[in-house]
């Protein structure tokens, strides 16, 4: 009943939004401000829609097979992470909340956390961008490279990323040529159809749990939330303090 209450609440701030823009189709075109101001209101939106639904547990398990980790391996804790690097709310879980949870959890051997691809259609530049993620892990840069991206969310294009791979001294050969030859194109379906078995449709999204011989099992959570949704999600799994 309550998830139906707050389903109804949220549905009611999105209609009244949605007339407000179609008032304002019977005036002149509108400014720069005012669509920032909308686009305002749809990350406020958004970002209730998050909060409302962090509290409601969706248990999923994932099976992991030579994916890229930063931990230990046999960390009795796992993060799963679907990430788009042309998404703005990656960026911002990378840039806040992802370096705590590195520093506290990872970094201490608590935690081993995985990155897998979701480039959404949305973005015209996101499917190239975890192409060269991959294609730079060939070289051994896959960490730094996916660093690069988000440090440039919004500049993706091939020359781009050529040029951040140039500054990270890959072989620019190497790198065109699996860019070119998309060497990476069925490991990156593989992570598209992961996410749709867990019914993950938007980035970043999260599988957070116990390591398993096969993975990972745990709670989904959506969205790039602060530090303590997660800090209350991985006490609750029994997480050193």
């Amino acid at each position: 009943m309550l998830r139906i209450i707050k389903y109804a609440f949220v549905c009611t701030i999105a209609f009244a939004w949605i007339g407000g823009v179609a008032a304002q189709t019977k005036d002149p075109p509108m400014t720069s401000d005012q669509a920032t101001a909308i686009l305002d209101e749809l990350r406020q939106i958004r970002q209730l829609l998050e909060k409302l639904t962090s509290n409601v547990a969706v248990k999923a398990k994932l099976r992991l097979d030579g994916e890229y980790s930063l931990g230990k391996k046999d960390a009795p804790l796992t993060m799963v992470e679907f990430v788009d690097y042309q998404c703005g709310y990656c960026r911002q879980f990378e840039a806040t909340t992802f370096t705590e949870i590195r520093k506290k959890y990872i970094d201490t051997g608590k935690l081993r956390f995985i990155s897998l691809n979701l480039p959404l259609n949305i973005h015209a530049e996101a499917m190239q961008a975890a192409e060269a993620v991959l294609c730079a892990g060939d070289q051994g840069e896959f960490w730094t490279m996916r660093k690069a991206l988000f440090s440039n969310f919004e500049n993706l294009s091939q020359n781009d990323i050529v040029g951040y791979a140039q500054r990270l001294h890959i072989d620019l050969s190497l790198f065109q040529s699996c860019l070119q030859d998309r060497k990476h194109k069925s490991e990156i379906q593989k992570h598209l159809q992961q996410a749709e078995a867990l019914k993950v449709t938007g980035t970043p999204t999260f599988l957070v749990g116990k390591t398993t011989p096969e993975g990972v099992e745990g709670d989904i959570v959506v969205g790039s939330q602060p530090l303590s949704v997660f800090e209350d999600k991985l006490k609750n799994l029994g997480a050193p303090q």
